[in-house]
């Protein structure tokens, strides 16, 4: 799909962080109409925003939302070493700095927000975890050669993404790193999913988790085990039987139908709601004037 086609506005810019990083950030935003709602993108380890999630923003700008996304530390466009996370905290603070940069402008203020993440910081499926051991010296190492590629790791792009079509996209895209993870990264990952496991019961905020029922790479049994311990009141959870990890691009087309008709169902039914509360409490408003 075409993000320069006459119905979407795409935009690009650099965001400076105190450390010393620029950082790439795009949008993709109906051309000929308000956004009913902000959706903000973060994407998968190794990964981008401009390309590989491009077919994803464009979807759903067609459906009406204003779609904003960020490359972290390490990944497509920004600065930092090619595929390196030293700390899971500053990236989830840079995508909070620039999300609620958006947030804070006075057209967006009144609009509903939400966060579509792929991959990263789900739990990792139990037959790629090491051995106890392994982490354990693997820490130790962290301190003295953190930058090295020194973990193990089969292909990720051969098992996560179905469609040889879309390995060769990304194989091809030197926005996305190819590497063994490096050995920082990898820690910083390991010990965000392992803390994911742990407090699942503190999730309070409605979500939707879809999964494939044949992901190898993140495991469905801890989306749906969050999906059981959230204390959230509004959570969905679905999963497809025979898909890969990739659900929103490497999957044959009827089944990215499939998903993108579920997601962007979601999305419209909340913002319906929103709507339909704003309009009661305008008319309770009313009449309590009167």
């Amino acid at each position: 799909m075409d993000q320069l086609n006459e119905n979407i506005k795409y935009e690009e810019e650099f965001i400076l962080r105190p450390r010393g990083l620029e950082l790439f950030t795009c949008r993709w935003l109906p051309a000929n109409r308000e956004p009913k709602a902000l959706v903000f993108l973060c994407h998968g380890y190794a990964m981008e925003c401009s390309v590989s999630m491009r077919e994803t923003a464009t979807r759903l700008v067609n459906a009406g939302f204003a779609v904003y996304g960020i490359d972290y530390e390490g990944h497509g466009k920004s600065s930092g070493l090619q595929g390196y996370v030293p700390s899971f905290d500053d990236l989830v603070d840079d995508c909070l700095y620039h999300f609620r940069s958006i947030c804070e402008k006075p057209e967006n203020k009144k609009k509903q927000r939400f966060l579509l993440g792929e991959s990263m910081g789900g739990a990792i499926a139990d037959e790629m975890k090491p051995h106890p051991m392994v982490i354990k010296v693997l820490t130790k190492l962290c301190h003295v050669i953190p930058k090295w590629r020194i973990i193990p790791t089969q292909d990720i792009i051969d098992v996560a993404f179905k469609s040889s079509e879309k390995r060769e996209e990304i194989r091809s895209n030197p926005l996305c790193y190819k590497g063994k993870p490096r050995l920082k990264t990898a820690n910083e990952l390991l010990m965000v999913s392992l803390d994911i496991e742990n407090n699942l019961h503190e999730v309070s905020l409605p979500f939707f988790i879809i999964h494939g029922g044949d992901d190898v790479v993140t495991d469905p049994s801890v989306s749906k085990l969050l999906y059981n311990l959230a204390s959230s009141k509004d959570k969905s959870y679905k999963l497809y039987p025979g898909m890969w990890h990739a659900l929103t691009s490497a999957e044959p087309p009827e089944n990215i139908n499939l998903v993108f008709y579920d997601i962007i169902s979601w999305l419209d039914d909340r913002v319906f709601v929103r709507e339909e509360q704003q309009f009661e409490k305008l008319n309770r408003d009313k009449n309590s004037i009167v």
